[in-house]
């Protein structure tokens, strides 16, 4: 196994349906232009409330790749 330097990047993704979705956002924007992403770790969660309900989540992540 070889040696492995890595970048860490801190995102915030948001969406109006999930978590999830707001995470899978950040990562898929991410990957448009940063090569070799590994993981991410989820370091917030918000939320906006709108006449009671959950209308709007927002994560911010931070993102670890390689460096080449």
């Amino acid at each position: 196994m070889s040696n492995h330097i890595y970048k860490i990047l801190e995102l915030t993704g948001s969406s109006p349906t999930s978590i999830e979705d707001a995470v899978a956002s950040a990562v898929a924007k991410a990957h448009e232009t940063i090569r070799n992403i590994h993981w991410f770790t989820l370091t917030e969660t918000r939320g906006h409330v709108v006449d009671g309900k959950v209308a709007h989540w927002q994560v911010t992540v931070k993102l670890g790749f390689t460096l080449e």
